[in-house]
């Protein structure tokens, strides 16, 4: 009886800890073998957490002006690779690498890299 119980409850919390890494899926909502690159000015920086946010003005190919928002890692994350709510600034000017949204109408990114042009700091890599 009591082997029982320690199997299941071992089970239960196997299952709670998958089910809390998994939260979403990116390929939902991106095109996560698709990359493309924009180039523009910050307008906003949201630093929180699940997930930061950056929204930037782009020049589009006809001359308008089209608001981007681009998905980042979240704050606990992006401190450990010293990144903080001080490092981009309305402003900046950035060039954004990332995998687009599955509606072009929306102007989505999950970011993959960024630089900032004026002195050369930039960031890659992933997150979940």
């Amino acid at each position: 009886m009591k082997k029982a119980i320690l199997v299941t409850a071992i089970c239960g919390a196997l299952t709670l800890g998958a089910s809390a890494t998994a939260h979403h899926s990116f390929a939902a909502t991106y095109l996560i073998n698709d990359e493309m690159t924009v180039e523009g000015t910050l307008v906003a920086f949201l630093y929180r957490n699940p997930h930061a946010f950056l929204h930037l003005n782009v020049t589009d190919e006809s001359g308008e002006t089209v608001r981007w928002a681009v998905e980042w890692g979240g704050a606990t994350s992006l401190t450990g690779e010293n990144v903080t709510r001080d490092t981009l600034k309305p402003g900046d000017h950035v060039v954004i690498m990332g995998n687009p949204g599955r509606d072009p109408q929306d102007h989505r990114l999950r970011l993959r890299s960024i630089e900032r042009t004026s002195d050369g700091w930039s960031w890659s890599g992933d997150f979940d």
